[in-house]
Order: structure tokens, then C-alpha cells, then sequence
């Protein structure tokens, strides 16, 4: 079988479709007919997007906030969760937390980031987040035993939700 080919008719009879749409019979689509009401994604394609994502949101933030770079590692992850979250250009509007961010005022970053609607609304992820700003390390450790649970856990819950309880 020629796969090259096969692709090239598929796309020519399906489309390609960059952005979720309802086809014919109302099934949500997207890609080359990827039915995702019956289909799904697999794990490793939603890794797969979750890089790429995490990928666009660095290059967002290297062109606005290009000292965002200098910071430890842990910071820059929370900037970067942040991000993904709200979208660079709400996260921008954080005047506050990234110019006490900027000066290295950790302390005051981080009641920013409590003293926001987004963090009524995340709850949780905002108060981890948040003391990971502060102390620079997160709040929270998850030992190798509990890491291998959690990761039988995701992928059980995984087929279940994908696979119908």
C-alpha cells in the first residue's frame, strides 16, 4: 500500500480541518475526519498536543516577557502554567505580579497571583502555584510509590473515560 497516496486521497475526500466541527451526522470532528465524539484521542496524542502547546505558549512568552527566562526553574513553570491557563494575553494583564515577578519580589508575586479572580475560579492550582512562587519549590512532593499509583490510576481512568465506563 502506498501511505502517501492513501493520505493524499483521504485528505482530498475528509478534509483537513484544523479546528473542531460538527460533520454531517453531528459528530465532533477535527483533522482528517478524527471522529471525536466516538474516537477520541489517545494518551499519546494528548501529549503530543500538550507539548506542542506548552512549546507556543514558551515562544508567547519569550516575545512579551522575554526576562521571564532568567528566573529559577520552578518560577518559570509557574509562569508558564499560568500562561496556558489564562492565555498569555490575560496573563498580561497580571500588571502587578510580573512587575514584583520582574523585580524578583516573590513574596508580592504571590499574593498577586491569590488576590485575583483567577484564583477564585482555579482554587487549588492557584494556591500550589502560588507557594511555589513564593518559596521557589512546589508544595507538594509525590513519592516514586505514589507516582506509579497515580500513573495506573490515569491510565485506568483514561480507558474508562475513553472506552465507556
Amino acid at each position: 500500500m502506498n501511505r502517501a497516496r492513501l493520505k493524499h486521497i483521504l485528505i482530498r475526500h475528509e478534509g483537513l480541518k484544523l479546528k473542531p466541527y460538527r460533520d454531517k451526522v453531528g459528530k465532533l470532528t477535527i483533522g482528517v475526519g478524527r471522529n471525536l465524539d466516538d474516537r477520541g484521542i489517545t494518551e499519546d496524542e494528548a501529549l503530543y498536543l500538550l507539548e506542542n502547546d506548552i512549546r507556543i505558549v514558551e515562544e508567547e512568552l519569550d516575545r512579551v516577557l522575554p526576562w521571564w527566562r532568567e528566573l529559577d526553574d520552578v518560577r518559570q513553570e509557574v509562569v508558564v502554567n499560568m500562561a496556558f491557563n489564562l492565555g498569555v494575553p490575560k496573563l498580561l494583564k497580571f500588571k502587578n505580579f510580573l512587575r514584583a515577578l520582574k523585580e524578583g519580589n516573590y513574596g508580592q508575586a504571590s499574593e498577586e497571583m491569590l488576590n485575583s479572580l483567577w484564583a477564585e475560579q482555579v482554587g487549588r492550582r492557584a494556591k500550589e502555584l502560588a507557594l511555589a512562587m513564593k518559596n521557589g519549590d512546589y508544595p507538594f512532593d509525590v513519592p516514586e510509590e505514589e507516582d506509579k499509583l497515580l500513573e495506573y490510576l490515569n491510565k485506568k481512568v483514561w480507558r474508562e473515560v475513553n472506552e465507556g465506563w
